[in-house]
């Protein structure tokens, strides 16, 4: 009957450490968790602010007037005939 007793006895402990060790990496999982959604969030406003940024410094009014001003280039006279148009033929393109 005692050996019955400690052996029930020493099930009980290693039951009860073993919702212990359960508990501690639940807890631990939560926080790494916590941690990555805090920094899944940092990310995505950087990332907007970068974006806003680039929309910024892209606005062809801003492209021009840094032309004129920093790189000193002007518009030819329309009647120069300096201006020449010219689009992609989508149809030649070759893919090899």
């Amino acid at each position: 009957m005692i050996k019955l007793n400690i052996f029930l006895f020493m099930v009980l402990v290693i039951c009860g450490l073993g919702i212990v060790t359960a508990r501690y990496e639940s807890r631990k999982l939560f926080m790494e968790q916590e941690e990555a959604q805090q920094l899944t969030e940092q990310l995505e406003t950087e990332w907007n602010q970068l974006r806003l940024e680039q929309t910024t410094l892209a606005m062809p009014a801003r492209v021009e007037k840094i032309a004129r001003k920093e790189l000193g280039m002007t518009m030819p006279p329309p009647a120069a005939g300096n201006i020449l148009a010219i689009h992609p033929d989508h149809s030649s393109g070759a893919t090899e």
